[in-house]
């Protein structure tokens, strides 16, 4: 994983990857979420509905998320195929035109992928891609991805976010985590390589950064 992350190149510009998708991932902040340039709209998930027209700041984000959705999208094709590929092998080989052992081998691929699949979905689901404060510095909105590799918000109240000053996790970690007193869920944001765009409306949610060194 971290060879991954230093092979994806930490492209600022959009014309990088494409005017549609970098306006789908870093929009300032202060733009209507629901304005999404593409076929797609993001999933909102857990949002407070008194929070409709609440204006958000953008308090860190991380190029590299566009090229994990990328990469998501691309392992749910790719073991999609392998699975629809399964029933005509059988029928081959009980037409006897495929051997036992290329059965087995492509039963291996298949499950395999399903493996890898349930993986990489777990921990992308759970990486951060974009954090943002609303102004009263109340609600944390953490975009991420979905299974499908598409961008998802969730919404969390400042208040139940552990401050990474309580947390063992150290800065200089690959990844820190992001965990709720509630025990919701557990996001992960690395430090390393992503950028943090609004220190201070950061510390006021994680705590000091001195004292994470």
């Amino acid at each position: 994983m971290a060879a991954l992350l230093r092979a994806v190149p930490r492209l600022r510009g959009p014309a990088a990857w494409g005017r549609p998708l970098h306006e789908l991932w870093f929009c300032s902040g202060k733009e209507d979420p629901k304005r999404w340039v593409g076929n797609r709209s993001p999933t909102l998930k857990e949002k407070p509905p008194s929070e409709e027209n609440e204006k958000f700041q953008m308090v860190y984000r991380f190029n590299a998320i566009r090229a994990f959705g990328y990469v998501s999208r691309l392992k749910v094709a790719q073991t999609a195929l392998t699975v629809v590929a399964l029933p005509p092998g059988f029928y081959w080989y009980s037409q006897g035109l495929m051997t036992f052992n290329s059965l087995c081998l492509l039963g291996g691929i298949a499950g395999f992928a399903l493996v890898m699949l349930c993986w990489m979905s777990y921990f992308f689901r759970r990486l951060v891609g974009i954090l943002y404060v609303n102004e009263s510095g109340t609600i944390l909105r953490v975009a991420h991805l979905t299974f499908w590799g598409w961008r998802q918000d969730t919404y969390c109240p400042v208040a139940d976010v552990m401050p990474l000053t309580e947390t063992k996790d150290r800065p200089q970690d690959l990844f820190v985590r992001i965990q709720q007193y509630s025990g919701k869920q557990t996001f992960y944001l690395t430090l390393r390589h992503g950028r943090i765009v609004d220190r201070e409306r950061f510390m006021q949610v994680f705590g000091t950064l001195d004292r994470l060194k």
